[in-house]
């Protein structure tokens, strides 16, 4: 964005009216210093509909974007999240693309190059990172050794054309990656089909350059739904609950045979971790800052759970599940999805 438009509301665009473009949609209406000036989708009566109900206007075509909007949100079917976001930046539009970034490896640098060679920001939809719960802890974060992640939910029709490694599962391991800021040097996974023909449920333990050990959890066929991170750094306990949005610190303030515990309830920031994405996404392309879920680390996580499915894969060929068909091979690219 130009100097002299600065202080001007940001035109922004939502490619793919589905669920999770409405949502886009309805935050960018609600935020002051961006214009919603247009939505795009293949399906072009659809595009209408949205378009009415968000007062606002129906593009044509992608390439209609150019000169009309500063930025974007790509909620399009995963398989086209690299052509879709190389090329609105081609165009010269910033973009935000849902997660996961791509399909593979490949794409996901492709995005990378797009942003690099036409100087565009690109950022990447890991909503998780803006959750208040996440944001109380960092600040206190000193060396963490374990964690115990659970993010379980009832069945749902959506996304089941995807493993639910880079459905749920993707979500803390960029968070993770982010909390602890080391590598990963060992991974260990199963998981299998319960409702689909696709991994419906996973554990993964993953070991970090450090020492740090994590156990993670992933099922989209629980009976209740649970979204919580647990971990200990030296006499502490730190327990997230992303559904709350809180954060709860026990401190051990006199050790021995009768301690003495602390109990703090973190301050958490009382804000929608979408509207926190989408306002930090707009002053990214406003102040041409480097986006915290960029390409480079959002395509560390990618690659994780390309890791963590492989895993899963060498495991279920140990046992003969594939024999069933019921975990298709390769797993290195992922399928199309549904946003």
């Amino acid at each position: 964005m130009t100097a002299s438009g600065q202080n001007r509301a940001i035109r922004v665009a939502v490619v793919g009216c589905g669920e999770f473009g409405r949502n886009h949609a309805r935050v960018y209406k609600e935020i002051e210093d961006a214009r919603l000036a247009g939505v795009f989708d293949t399906d072009a009566a659809r595009a209408a509909k949205f378009a009415a109900e968000f007062g606002t206007k129906a593009f044509a075509s992608l390439e209609a974007l150019q000169g009309e909007v500063d930025a974007a949100s790509v909620a399009v079917p995963t398989i086209a999240h690299a052509d879709v976001g190389c090329r609105l930046m081609e165009q010269g539009i910033d973009v935000l693309v849902e997660k996961p970034m791509a399909v593979d490896l490949a794409e996901a640098d492709a995005l990378v190059d797009a942003a690099h060679r036409n100087s565009r920001v690109l950022q990447i939809g890991h909503v998780e990172r803006f959750n208040p719960a996440v944001l109380a802890v960092e600040p206190i974060l000193n060396r963490p050794l374990f964690f115990e992640v659970h993010r379980l939910g009832v069945f749902t029709p959506r996304s089941l054309d995807v493993d639910v490694i880079y459905d749920l599962m993707i979500h803390d391991l960029d968070i993770l990656l982010a909390l602890v800021g080391e590598p990963v040097t060992e991974v260990k996974a199963v998981g299998i089909p319960v409702l689909t023909d696709k991994v419906d449920i996973a554990h993964a333990r993953l070991e970090f350059e450090g020492g740090a050990v994590a156990n993670v959890t992933a099922s989209r066929v629980s009976t209740e739904r649970v979204r919580k991170v647990r971990f200990f750094q030296q006499h502490e306990y730190i327990s997230l609950d992303y559904a709350r949005r809180d954060a709860l610190r026990v401190r051990v303030n006199r050790p021995g045979p009768e301690p003495d515990f602390g109990f703090e309830k973190l301050d958490a920031p009382a804000v929608e971790p979408l509207r926190a994405e989408l306002e930090a996404f707009l002053d990214s392309v406003r102040t041409r800052k480097q986006p915290k879920t960029d390409g480079i680390s959002s395509r560390a996580s990618l690659e994780l759970a390309v890791r963590v499915m492989k895993s899963i894969q060498e495991h279920a060929e140990r046992v003969q599940l594939t024999d069933s068909g019921r975990i298709p091979r390769p797993a290195a690219r992922l399928q199309n999805d549904t946003k």
